[in-house]
């Protein structure tokens, strides 16, 4: 396969096994400005959409799942089970996740947030 000018066109066409251009082959365009036009309408395509990720909100999840919100009753059962033990077992969070309706990677994820938590705290206590 011969190396042709990149354009979001030619990696569309090499993705789907369309036609590869050959050296020299400018994709369609006619002249070396359309070239310069397309790419500056790639790069603010590119910039925009990394301008869209960062007005999208406070730098948070990936998945775009929101924010669990837990209740009053998990907290306080969740913070029990913390005092007894920092480091959750397999059984105790399969049965934390029944008992409060939530998923084990909930379970796992508010272990890991509150074993950083007291790491802190530990630490501007001293």
């Amino acid at each position: 396969m011969e190396k042709g000018p990149f354009s979001v066109e030619w990696l569309a066409q090499s993705s789907r096994g369309g036609a590869q251009p050959v050296s020299g082959d400018t994709g369609g365009l006619e002249s070396p400005e359309d070239l310069a036009t397309l790419r500056g309408r790639e790069a603010a395509d590119r910039s925009s959409l990394g301008h869209k990720a960062e007005v999208g909100g406070g730098g948070g999840a990936v998945s775009g799942r929101p924010r669990t919100k837990f209740s009053a009753a998990q907290l306080q059962e969740l913070e029990r089970s913390f005092r007894e033990q920092r480091y959750i077992g397999t059984s105790e969070k399969r049965r934390l996740a029944a008992l409060l309706n939530l998923s084990q990677s909930q379970i796992k994820t508010w272990f890991q947030n509150r074993r950083m938590k007291f790491k802190r705290q530990t630490q501007d206590a001293r």
